[in-house]
C-alpha cells in the first residue's frame, strides 16, 4: 500500500501563504471583497471556504475524479445526488441498502414522483433485467451495509452506460485506500466521511465525487442552493483523518480478517459475512476490484431472534454498542433494531438482514483482545439463552 499511502498523504497541500504543513482552519462566515464581486475566490462560507475546498480537492484526487463536494452528513450527500433527478425518473438500487438511504428514498422522494426499484445487484443479470426506460440512476453499495454483499462495479457500469444511466457507488465501507469506483466506470462516488475517512468517531460529514466536470458542477450548485455544507473545522478533521487512512485501513483489514476467521469456528455462530473469506459468494469479485476487504464483519447467531442478538451485544467489553462504524475503537450494532430499523421487517429479511444479524466495526485494538471479548460475550450469551430455554421447558 506504499504508493497509495504516498498519494494520500501528499495529496494534502502545504499552505501556500504561510508554508503551514497542516491545512489552516478558516473559521469565518464571510470574506472582505475589494469591490462588489471582486474577491480572492471566496465570498461566503456556504458557497466556498478555503478549508473545505482543500478537502474537496483532496478527495477528488484520491478518487481520481474531477470534482469533490463536501456536505454536513452522508445523508446530505445522498440527498444532493438524488436532486439530479426529475419527476418520473427511477432509481435502481441495491436491495441491501443503508436504512437512512431507504428512508430518504421512500419517505421523502417517493412523494415527489421518483420511483425506486430494489434488486440484488450482486447478480449482474438482475440489474440488466430491471432496467426500464425511466431508469436514470443505478445506486449500489459495495460492500453493502450490513451483509457485505459485493457487486461487480465494472460490469454494472457497462450496463449503466449502455442504458444512458448514471452509476453511483457508495464507497464508504472500502474507502479510496482500497477501492476506486470511478476508475471502474462509475460516474459518482459518495462517502459517509463520518466513517473511515474521518476515522475517529468525532465528526459527521458526507462527500460526493464525480468523474464528469459538468455533473460535479451541478452537485456543487445543489450544495450551495440547499446549504448542507461541511463546516471548516469538520473539514479540517476529515483532512487530518485522511493523513492516517492507509495505515488505519491496513490494520482494520488485518484485524477483521482474523475476527471473521475466528467467528467461522464458533458453534453458536450461524453465518459469517466478510468478503475476505474464500467462502464469501463474491470473494473473487472483491479480489478483482479492491486492494483489501475492509474492517466490517457481520454474522448471525444460530438462535435467530432479536432477543438473542440483544443478549450478545450487551455482553461485550471492547466492542461498544453504538451507531456508526469506521473509528479506531471497535463498535458493534444490531441493524434490525438500530441502523436498519426504518426498513420494514419483511424487506430486511428478504435482503438477508436476519433478526440475529450483528455488525462489527473492527477497530485497531490488539486483535487477541477483540477475539477474547467476542468469545466471552458468546459464552455469556449462550449461558443466558440456555437458562431461559431451561426455565421455559
Amino acid at each position: 500500500m506504499s504508493k497509495t499511502a504516498t498519494n494520500l498523504i501528499h495529496s494534502i497541500p502545504v499552505d501556500p501563504l504561510t508554508g503551514a504543513i497542516s491545512v489552516p482552519i478558516y473559521q469565518t462566515s464571510t470574506f472582505v471583497q475589494e469591490a462588489p464581486g471582486i474577491h480572492k475566490g471566496f465570498d461566503y462560507t456556504r458557497t466556498n471556504n478555503p478549508t473545505r475546498k482543500a478537502l474537496e480537492d483532496v478527495v477528488a484526487q484520491l478518487e481520481n475524479g474531477k470534482v469533490g463536494v463536501a456536505f454536513s452528513s452522508g445523508l446530505a450527500a445522498i440527498d444532493a445526488v438524488i436532486k439530479l433527478l426529475e419527476i418520473g425518473d427511477e432509481i435502481l438500487a441495491v436491495d441491501d441498502i443503508y436504512g437512512g438511504a431507504f428512508r430518504l428514498f421512500t419517505q421523502i422522494y417517493a412523494k415527489f414522483g421518483i420511483k425506486v426499484n430494489y434488486v440484488d445487484t450482486t447478480q449482474t443479470e438482475n440489474v440488466f433485467n430491471a432496467i426500464t426506460p425511466t431508469t436514470k440512476l443505478i445506486w449500489i453499495e459495495t460492500p453493502t451495509n450490513p451483509t457485505l454483499k459485493i457487486s461487480d462495479i465494472e460490469a454494472i457500469a457497462k450496463i449503466a452506460k449502455a442504458n444512458n444511466c448514471l452509476l453511483c457507488v457508495d464507497n464508504t465501507f472500502a474507502s479510496p485506500a482500497l477501492q476506486q469506483p470511478l476508475g471502474l466506470g462509475a460516474d459518482i462516488v459518495i462517502h459517509s466521511a463520518t466513517k473511515y475517512l474521518g476515522g475517529h468517531s468525532d465528526l459527521i460529514a458526507g462527500l460526493v465525487i464525480t468523474k464528469d466536470q459538468t455533473i460535479g458542477e451541478k452537485i456543487k450548485f445543489i450544495q450551495n442552493a440547499s446549504g448542507a455544507v461541511l463546516s471548516p473545522f469538520d473539514s479540517w478533521l476529515v483532512i487530518r483523518g485522511i493523513e492516517t487512512l492507509p495505515v488505519r485501513i491496513q490494520k482494520h483489514c488485518e484485524n477483521a480478517q482474523a475476527v471473521a476467521a475466528y467467528l467461522t469456528t464458533h458453534p453458536a455462530v450461524d453465518k459469517v459475512y466478510y468478503p475476505g473469506l474464500k467462502s464469501h459468494v463474491n470473494h473473487d469479485i472483491a479480489v478483482k476490484q479492491s486492494k483489501g476487504f475492509g474492517g466490517i464483519v457481520s454474522f448471525t447467531l444460530k438462535n435467530d431472534t432479536e432477543e438473542a442478538a440483544t443478549a450478545f451485544v450487551r455482553a461485550t467489553q471492547y466492542f461498544k454498542l453504538a451507531e456508526s462504524l469506521g473509528g479506531v475503537k471497535s463498535l458493534l450494532c444490531h441493524p434490525a433494531q438500530m441502523t436498519h430499523k426504518s426498513i420494514p421487517a419483511d424487506k430486511r429479511k428478504a435482503a438477508g438482514i436476519a433478526d440475529s444479524l450483528i455488525r462489527l466495526s473492527v477497530g485497531l485494538e490488539d486483535v487477541d483482545d477483540l477475539i477474547n471479548d467476542l468469545e466471552n460475550a458468546l459464552q455469556s450469551y449462550t449461558r443466558l439463552i440456555n437458562k431461559k430455554q431451561t426455565t421455559i421447558s
